[in-house]
């Protein structure tokens, strides 16, 4: 049986009949949004600007390496940024949770965890952004605050929204939940300050970002650091558990790789078998799989390091705003 999400790339007759829910669910989104913004249900303010990375749709946007932009940026601009996120896949018993690189991704979510080790910022996820945001405060010096996700939580109070875009899958067939991919109609877009597309963006006002390959970087020696194209026309394994597997896969393709795909669904914890076929052949991994691999990890495994790059507007763009932040 197929499933829901392979229907939302295109309108076809499963999503029709699903559309009665998605107008009841548009509905029950308006609604809260609504509450929020008549104070019916409290929004909470924190006492330093909030940035929100988030997106509009269900599954993987390239969120992450934008987050990672996002506060390398703000460092250089004089900022001592800090980090929540809703520790999506975590299994700790309380919250919030401290991230630092040595955490536990089972216990605080794999990305958090990825966020961590290539920001060096301080980190707390937890599923009540504005009580991570206030510990994150109490146990830091940080003067401004980077939500990864949460543009739908709307408890958080936040001075500017920033929204990613998957280049590929864009908005998907344009339908709200269960019947489409988006968390809210399309028209929120309007509403955000900043929109990144993951590729080139054609729209006018929005940025397209490209995420760079950089070094391949061996899991049980970190220290050894090849380049990608050291496996040019090599046969090798790929994993990813990210929300556009393919992505991955047609990066390391370009790179004239010979790729076996092993596709998992976003955020699996996988087992040492998982990650070891049954030859001799490379195995290559996305940074957020190989934080939650180091601890089983063969001399074979490799993960691929990207970097996101973001058109110059939009540095021009998040510049005059937060000057305009500190103008009152």
């Amino acid at each position: 049986m197929k499933r829901l999400d392979s229907y939302w790339h295109f309108r076809n007759i499963i999503a029709g009949l699903l559309l009665p829910i998605s107008w009841l669910f548009s509905v029950a989104v308006w609604l809260r949004r609504w509450s929020y913004e008549r104070n019916l249900l409290l929004r909470q303010q924190i006492p330093v600007p909030v940035i929100i990375a988030g997106n509009i749709t269900v599954g993987g946007t390239g969120k992450t390496p934008l987050v990672i932009w996002l506060a390398r940026y703000l460092e250089q601009a004089g900022y001592q940024p800090g980090i929540i996120s809703r520790g999506y896949g975590g299994k700790a018993v309380s919250w919030p949770q401290r991230v630092g690189p040595e955490s536990d991704p089972t216990m605080v979510g794999d990305e958090p965890v990825l966020l961590a080790r290539r920001t060096g910022c301080p980190m707390w996820v937890g599923p009540d952004r504005p009580a991570a945001a206030r510990v994150l405060l109490d146990a830091s010096n940080c003067d401004i605050i980077i939500s990864d996700d949460g543009l739908q939580h709307y408890a958080l109070g936040r001075d500017i929204e920033i929204a990613v875009i998957d280049g590929q899958r864009q908005l998907g067939n344009g339908f709200c939940l269960p019947a489409g991919p988006l968390r809210e109609p399309s028209s929120r877009l309007k509403e955000v300050d900043l929109v990144v597309v993951n590729g080139t963006s054609e729209i006018a006002g929005y940025y397209g970002m490209t995420l760079e390959a950089g070094n391949l970087i061996n899991l049980l020696v970190p220290k050894e650091q090849i380049k990608l194209e050291a496996f040019d026309h090599t046969q090798v394994h790929g994993i990813a558990a990210i929300g556009n597997p393919d992505r991955f896969f047609d990066t390391l393709s370009r790179h004239g790789l010979k790729v076996i795909k092993h596709p998992f669904d976003d955020h699996h914890f996988y087992s040492p078998e998982e990650i070891s076929p049954d030859d001799d052949l490379p195995v290559l991994m996305t940074e957020k799989d190989a934080v939650k691999c180091f601890s089983f990890a063969q001399k074979r495994h490799w993960y691929l390091q990207v970097n996101a790059s973001i058109d110059a507007g939009f540095s021009e763009q998040l510049g005059k705003l937060l000057r305009d932040l500190k103008h009152g």
